[in-house]
């Protein structure tokens, strides 16, 4: 089968929309471009599913060099034939693959290779054979004992061809094949402690569970209990079961040799076989577990970096501290630092009547609506701080807790030092708090995903596939929202669809050089943004006050005729699309027949009704429609909290067993994967996402552990 043949059954999309999706990837078109703009051709893929078929895609190329390369090499051997030709055409993996080519494959000096230069390959042959009926195995290596080769005795014949025999076994792909799904079905994880000392990882100091079902997050536990020395690890199957799998395959009939064979068997599968498929079935494990924490991690990333922004607000951020006080900036709603200070509410110092002073004052000056306080050190007294302020001065002033994960890895950056170099490190920390609740999207966009902290095990994940998996999602969030090109960072303009590091700066060097852009035309003139980066970036940035309204819109300019076209059908222009005019547009559209009316403009459905959309709502932010994030204004202490009390919370976390909910507390509850829906689920991400408002009610708390068990079923 085609490439194209084999992803169109596995993702069940049409065959002629892969082969279009597998031509627009080839000719270097980006994800969000073809997801947003080439919708005609991929069926209206989204961006998720097209990176998924280009992962996919990457794999199945690499299997088919791979294939070419295993063919060059054993013809080259000549000991190529038809039916290994067939069998390395049919292998669908990789380790498939592999297992055809071991036998072929050149192999380090090994116990079989020593025993071969003995002369002994033929006696290995005939032991193999098991057709002698008669006689004894004495009698059959009698022949091969030869000093000047190193074969000793009879017994040194035996053992090297044994040696042979082993080999050719554990070559077998066909027993390989016959064990790995005698592992994956029957096989179990197994840990057992290395040490005797308490640990976060004494659950799995003896501790069994199925391959076939152990979940990710116990895989990965396993793995780092075992890299920090705390646990041995192993893979546990019923020797007797794998022996007579490879017995079925080797072990012929009742012969002078077959016992021979029986002991040549066990070797290789005790030497050779268990400890490689042990090794290949963790490795398979470790994958699957990582593919699903970044997935997870992902997702958690696409929330946090979706939340709506809080528009239109003075913030006053406080990165929480002891020793060193509480730093303060305070930010303009359009993200302008206006004052920046430092107090000291919190121990050792506890000067809290003169840090109310001192924000009172900041608050009145800058007419501050919300406090944006960090999560880190000292954010509780900072948090009862805040709300004890709130209290004394009333109004709508609230506040909120923000994720500062990240935020001193950005202060300390090239970055940091180049947006504020008038500032030290834990004043931009403040800063970029403020940041954070003012526009989520565009101040994260500054910082390593990595470093976000929203997954589970980020730091164990294989490098290389975290950061192209992270830096997918942050740029399909970036391009989903769009880009306004005269306010931008070159930290977000980054992400824009065909941009690199490079041309964003020199975006933004166009810019202070030329002053605003006015048109998206003028990306032209950029250094180093040629026709494809033009095609590519051009839709996802914004100019609100430009010379064209469709400027403001995420229509391509390649669609501005058709734009004009569809609005023309229907006796509207471009200065009606402001405003309310053109809210009988769909109507009139569906009533001419979206078809018709696609076809006269020389588009297609889907993107006749994206430019619909726009022109309704030009330079409309989709984070918008979503709930707004959870203000407060009071605080309560753990000590507070009883069962059965009905409380709201943000989502703070989702993985793999539960999700960690700020019920306002300071320390996040955990509502168990069986606590957060009557129906089943397999995963949390099925029900909820990082942001999402919920309603809790208590289920127990530990105090001295600082644990909060919580459900999102009502108590009956």
């Amino acid at each position: 089968m085609e490439f194209y043949q084999i992803l169109a059954e596995e993702f069940h999309l049409l065959e002629d929309h892969v082969k279009n999706i597998i031509q627009l990837i080839d000719e270097g078109n980006t994800i969000p471009f073809i997801a947003r703009y080439r919708k005609e051709k991929t069926g209206s893929c989204d961006d998720q599913v097209l990176r998924e078929l280009s992962d996919r895609l990457g794999y199945l190329r690499n299997l088919q060099k791979r294939k070419e390369e295993i063919i060059a090499s054993i013809t080259e051997q000549e000991k190529m034939t038809q039916e290994l030709m067939e069998d390395i055409a049919a292998a669908q993996t990789l380790a498939r693959l592999e297992d055809i080519y071991r036998p072929y494959k050149q192999k380090r000096r090994t116990r079989a290779t020593i025993a071969k230069e003995r002369g002994l390959e033929p006696l290995a042959e005939m032991i193999l054979a098991q057709d002698i009926l008669s006689g004894t195995i004495e009698e059959l290596a009698g022949p091969f004992v030869d000093e000047e080769k190193e074969v000793f005795s009879i017994e040194d014949a035996v053992a090297g061809a044994c040696d042979i025999i082993a080999e050719q076994v554990s070559d077998s792909a066909q027993g390989r094949q016959l064990l790995r799904e005698l592992y994956k079905k029957n096989g179990l994880v197994h840990s057992t402690a290395l040490k005797e000392e308490d640990s976060v990882y004494s659950m799995y100091y003896d501790y069994s569970e199925p391959v076939a079902k152990i979940p990710s997050h116990r895989i990965l536990a396993i793995n780092r209990g075992e890299k920090e020395e705390y646990l041995k690890v192993d893979i546990e199957i019923n020797t007797a079961d794998a022996l007579d799998k490879l017995g079925s395959l080797f072990l012929k009939k009742e012969s002078i040799t077959m016992d021979t064979v029986r002991l040549a068997v066990e070797d290789a599968y005790k030497r050779l076989i268990h400890p490689s498929l042990e090794r290949e079935i963790r490795s398979d494990l470790t994958q699957a577990a990582s593919e699903q924490a970044i997935k997870i991690f992902g997702l958690n990333l696409q929330a946090l970096l979706m939340q709506p922004p809080i528009k239109g607000k003075t913030v006053l951020a406080i990165d929480p501290a002891y020793r060193t006080g509480c730093k303060i900036a305070v930010v303009d709603p359009t993200s302008k630092v206006l004052d920046t200070t430092v107090i000291y509410p919190t121990p050792p110092q506890n000067k809290i009547e003169e840090s109310k002073t001192i924000l009172k004052r900041l608050i009145k000056k800058h007419n501050v609506n919300v406090i944006s306080i960090g999560n880190g050190t000292a954010s509780k007294e900072s948090e009862i701080f805040a709300a004890g302020l709130i209290k004394e001065m009333g109004g709508d002033l609230s506040y909120m807790v923000v994720n500062e994960a990240g935020a001193s890895v950005y202060s300390a950056s090239k970055l940091g030092a180049q947006e504020f170099p008038e500032f030290d490190v834990s004043l931009r920390s403040a800063v970029s708090i403020a940041r954070r609740l003012q526009d989520p999207l565009a101040e994260l966009v500054k910082i390593d995903p990595k470093s976000v902290g929203v997954g589970q095990y980020q730091h164990d994940m294989p490098p290389k596939r975290l950061d192209e998996t992270l830096t997918g999602v942050v740029e399909d969030c970036v391009n989903k929202v769009g880009v306004d090109l005269n306010t931008a960072s070159a930290s977000l303009l980054g992400y824009v669809s065909g941009l690199s590091a490079a041309v964003a700066k020199n975006v933004v060097a166009y810019r202070e050089e030329n002053g605003e852009f006015t048109s998206r035309v003028q990306l032209k003139k950029v250094s180093k943004l040629g026709p494809k980066a033009y095609e590519q970036c051009a839709g996802f940035l914004r100019i609100p006050n430009g010379k064209n309204v469709l400027d403001n819109t995420s229509v391509h300019p390649e669609s501005y005729d058709a734009a004009k076209k569809i609005l023309g059908e229907f006796g509207y222009t471009l200065s009606d699309v402001c405003g309310h005019k053109l809210q009988d547009l769909p109507g009139k559209i569906k009533a001419a027949g979206e078809g018709k009316v696609a076809e006269s403009c020389g588009i297609g459905i889907p993107t006749l009704r994206d430019i619909t959309n726009e022109l309704l709502k030009p330079g409309r932010d989709l984070r918008d429609e979503l709930p707004p994030p959870l203000l407060r204004t009071d605080i309560m202490e753990l000590k507070d909290l009883k069962p059965g009390m009905e409380l709201k919370g943000t989502v703070r976390n989702v993985i793999d067993f539960g999700v960690f909910v700020d019920i306002g507390v300071h320390q996040d509850g955990l509502v168990h994967i069986s606590q957060i829906t009557d129906r089943y689920i397999k995963h949390p991400s099925q029900v909820l996402k990082v942001g999402d408002v919920v309603t809790v009610w208590v289920l127990g708390v530990d105090v001295p552990k600082k644990r909060i068990s919580l459900t999102m079923k009502k108590p009956k």
